[in-house]
């Protein structure tokens, strides 16, 4: 049997430690509170459209391991909150004071950029974009376009430079310290996907100040579930032909939704089904074989019960 279709009634929807913390939910992670430090699991819950929809087999360790790998690769353009890894799902992180605003790093016109630039509102960002562009064309360099960090089954808004400032959301030098941290990140990104045959296409980047005020990368960078990445060997030859590109992310949902059901992040989202699940999950685990060179290697089972006994071992619980 396909261990993707076999780990459906297994999937970790939430996690349940009464001695780790107080919990807080997001959209895929539970988050426990330390003190000093935090207590991450990364379940495997998806969301599309600021909506949790349900799970993908595997989901969090595989988002975990591509996360770790991305901040491993990273380590030397910038500190990162990782502290450690008791088990695939998890990580122990050093407590930050996030910044309200998300770093979202663009190389290519999509997304939802392309459709705020047909609807003529993509200016919300504050980015001069050239006109008489096409879907997935390439701007001549990256770009930034922020956006609010809106609270679960809320929307994250646009958000330009100077009104991040007006509103007292960053101070300037913070905003351009993260700004050239976050096109440094995203060039790295681009060179490690570009690697292993991939594009990546856009991302986002969670930013805030450790304890000593020291700028530190945290939540997840490069993951599918942040990023966009396409298969390059298609992209050139898809572009000409107006085709969707090749994609290993969640923007596969994000299209199942909208093309089969209509729905874009109004009224009430569909049920997901088996078949999606395990394709999404089938996306996941090739854009670790590809991105990490190693296929993922998924072992049926009891998600909450594997992370209690390693969180135990740590000395957590």
């Amino acid at each position: 049997m396909n261990p993707f279709a076999a780990q459906l009634p297994h999937t970790l929807l939430e996690t349940h430690f009464e001695g780790l913390g107080p919990k807080y939910r997001g959209k895929v992670r539970d988050v426990y509170d330390r003190g000093d430090t935090l207590v991450i699991i990364t379940t495997d819950r998806v969301s599309a459209f600021d909506h949790v929809l349900g799970t993908i087999p595997f989901k969090g360790q595989i988002l975990n391991a591509l996360a770790q790998a991305a901040f491993t690769a990273t380590a030397d353009l910038g500190p990162n909150h990782v502290l450690s890894v008791p088990d695939p799902n998890v990580v122990v992180a050093k407590k930050c004071r996030a910044f309200p605003v998300e770093m979202v790093v663009r190389a290519y016109l999509t997304g939802s950029l392309y459709r705020d630039y047909q609807a003529g509102t993509a200016s919300a960002y504050g980015v001069p974009l050239p006109s008489g562009m096409k879907k997935d064309q390439p701007f001549p360099a990256p770009i930034l376009t922020p956006t609010t960090k809106a609270a679960v089954g809320t929307h994250d808004q646009p958000i330009s430079e100077v009104q991040i400032l007006s509103q007292g959301l960053m101070t300037e030098a913070q905003l351009q310290a993260a700004k050239k941290l976050a096109f440094a990140l995203f060039a790295r990104g681009q060179q490690r996907a570009q690697a292993h045959g991939l594009i990546l296409v856009d991302t986002k980047y969670e930013l805030g100040l450790a304890p000593d005020d020291t700028l530190t990368v945290i939540d997840e960078i490069h993951t599918p579930d942040s990023s966009r990445y396409w298969v390059a060997a298609h992209y050139a030859e898809r572009f000409a032909q107006g085709q969707a590109q090749e994609m290993l992310d969640k923007e596969n949902l994000r299209g199942w939704l909208i093309d089969r059901h209509g729905f874009s992040g109004h009224g009430t989202p569909p049920a997901l089904d088996d078949e999606i699940r395990v394709t999404l999950a089938e996306r996941y685990a090739e854009l670790h074989q590809r991105l990490l060179g190693q296929a993922f290697l998924p072992v049926v089972g009891d998600v909450e019960a594997r992370i209690r006994g390693n969180l135990e071992r740590a000395g957590l619980l």
